[in-house]
C-alpha cells in the first residue's frame, strides 16, 4: 500500500540521532550465556510468582515463574540447564528485584508451546498471554490485555517509529524479518477484530517504508523524524488524526499501539510456540568498541553483551540501559537484560552531558518543547519544596509521559525527569493511603 505522510504534533525536540553506529550492522546472535539470572519483574504489574525451585533442571522456554495478576506477565527459562538459586537482589532501577538464576548444562533442548494452525481470535489472545509477551517497546504492557480491549477498536497502529537516539534494534527488525512483523500483525489485528493496520516509521528509515509498502493490508505513515514521535499518544495522533484524553487509553479513542517487535513476538509465539525468551538489543556509543544490534536471551550480565562487542575503547562517562533519552543511567555492568531492554549504551564525554545543574533561569523551555503541553518547571520548583500535590497541580505531573523532551532542551541542565517521577512516586503513595514526606 503506497505510504502517506503524517500529521504534525505540537512540541518535541531534534537531537542528533547518532543512528549511523549501528544501523548498517546485520543483526549477530550473542552464544549462550554459561548463567542468566532471569528477573520476575518483567512487566508494568506485579512481579511474577517463581514455580521452580533451587536444583531444579529446566528446559529453554520452560515456565519458572507465573503471572501474578491481570498486568503481570509469565516468566521463562532462556537457556538449559539448572536453577542455582533464587534470591532478592537490586535491579536496573535501584528497586529490590527477585532473580532465578540458571547455569547451563550445555543441552539444547527446548519447552516451547505446540504452533497454532489459523487460531481464533480468542486462542491468538491465549497464546500471547501464554507466551509472556509484554510490549517490546519499553513500557512492558502485557500484550494479551491490550489484544483484548473491553472497548471496539477499528485501528491496529505498528509503532515503528524508533525515535529514540543510538537505537537501531526495531529498525534492523523490519528490515530483516518484515514478513514476520507482518505476519504477527495480522494475527493481533485478527484478536482485536479489526481490518485497518497501519504501521508508522520515521523518514529516516525509507528502506523501511519500502519494504511495508509491499503489503496491500498494511499502510505504512511516514513520520516527520521529531523525538518523541515513538509516544503512543503522539503516534495516534500523527497517523490517525484522533486524541487520546487525559487519563483515557487508546482503545477509548478506537486504536491499539503494539511495537513491531511485539508484532514479531507474538508472529512466533503463534507460529512456533516460542514464549519471549530474547530480544534484539543495540549495543552502541563512541565508548564501545565494536557497536552492534545483537540478539540476547533474557538474563544475559551487561558485562557479557558488552565483551561480546569488544569491549570499552573509552572508559564512559555514562553506561544506560535503554535508550539516551527514556533509559536508566547504569551503576555498573551487573545489571541483566529484561524483556523491555532496547539498549546499552557506553557513551563519552562528548555523547553524555555531565554538567552539574544550576537554578532554573525561568526561559520556559521546558514547556515549549513539552508534547503534553505541561509544565515542567512547576513540578520542579514544588517537588524540591517537598510539596507533591502542589507539584502534581501545577505541573499537571500525572499526564507526563516521561520523553524526556523538557530536560534535553533545558539550558540549566535542571534533573526535571527526576522531579516528575519522584512526584508520581509520592501521589501513588497517598493514593495507597500513604502519608505524605
Amino acid at each position: 500500500m503506497k505510504a502517506v505522510r503524517g500529521k504534525y504534533f505540537f512540541g518535541g525536540v531534534h537531537p542528533h540521532d547518532e543512528k549511523a553506529l549501528s544501523k548498517a550492522l546485520p543483526t549477530e546472535i550473542m552464544p549462550l550465556p554459561e548463567v542468566v539470572a532471569i528477573s520476575t519483574s518483567q512487566s508494568l504489574g506485579k512481579p511474577a510468582v517463581p514455580v521452580v525451585e533451587k536444583g531444579a533442571e529446566v528446559k529453554c522456554g520452560e515456565l519458572i515463574a507465573k503471572a501474578d495478576g491481570p498486568i503481570s506477565s509469565d516468566v521463562f527459562a532462556s537457556i538449559c540447564g539448572t536453577v542455582e538459586d533464587i534470591r532478592d537482589e537490586k535491579g536496573v532501577g535501584g528497586a529490590t528485584e527477585k532473580f532465578i538464576f540458571i547455569r547451563t548444562n550445555g543441552k539444547k533442548e527446548n519447552a516451547f508451546l505446540p504452533p497454532l494452525a489459523d487460531p481464533s481470535p480468542e486462542e491468538i489472545v491465549q497464546r500471547i498471554k501464554d507466551a509472556g509477551i509484554v510490549g517490546l517497546g519499553g513500557a512492558g504492557f502485557p500484550t494479551a490485555v491490550k489484544a483484548a480491549p473491553r472497548t471496539p477498536v477499528d485501528t491496529l497502529i505498528l509503532n515503528g517509529a524508533e525515535c529514540e537516539p543510538y537505537l537501531t534494534c526495531d529498525y534492523r527488525l523490519m528490515l530483516e524479518k518484515t514478513d514476520e512483523i507482518a505476519r504477527g500483525a495480522r494475527y493481533l489485528a485478527k484478536a482485536l477484530k479489526v481490518d485497518k493496520i497501519i504501521i508508522g516509521i520515521e523518514a529516516n528509515k525509507p528502506d523501511c517504508i519500502k519494504k511495508f509498502e509491499a503489503y496491500e493490508d498494511i499502510l505504512p505513515v511516514i513520520l516527520k523524524k521529531k523525538y518523541p514521535m515513538g509516544g503512543e499518544k503522539q503516534l495516534i495522533y500523527v497517523a490517525t488524526g484522533r486524541k487520546v484524553g487525559l487519563g483515557k487509553l487508546p482503545a477509548d479513542s478506537g486504536v491499539v499501539v503494539q511495537n513491531v517487535a511485539t508484532a514479531f513476538a507474538v508472529c512466533e509465539a503463534i507460529e512456533k510456540g516460542k514464549p519471549l525468551i530474547e530480544r534484539i538489543i543495540t549495543v552502541s556509543g563512541r565508548a564501545v568498541k565494536t557497536p552492534k544490534n545483537v540478539w540476547v536471551r533474557l538474563g544475559t550480565k551487561t558485562e557479557s553483551v558488552i565483551e561480546f562487542c569488544g569491549g570499552e575503547i573509552h572508559r564512559p562517562v555514562k553506561a544506560v540501559q535503554g535508550g539516551p533519552m527514556t533509559g536508566v543511567a547504569l551503576a555498573n555492568y551487573e545489571a541483566y537484560t529484561h524483556k523491555t531492554t532496547s539498549g546499552i549504551l557506553l557513551m563519552t564525554e562528548d555523547e553524555a552531558a555531565a554538567d552539574e545543574p544550576t537554578p532554573c533561569l525561568n526561559c520556559g523551555k521546558c514547556a515549549d518543547v513539552c508534547p503534553m503541553h505541561l509544565m515542567p518547571m512547576n513540578t520542579a520548583f514544588y517537588s524540591a519544596a517537598g510539596d507533591y500535590e502542589a507539584a502534581a497541580k501545577y505541573g499537571n505531573t500525572l499526564a507526563c509521559i516521561e520523553c524526556g523532551a523538557c530536560e534535553y532542551i533545558c539550558p540549566a541542565k535542571r534533573p526535571l525527569i527526576q522531579a516528575i517521577r519522584k512526584t508520581k512516586a509520592e501521589m501513588r503513595k497517598l493514593q495507597q493511603g500513604g502519608q505524605k514526606k
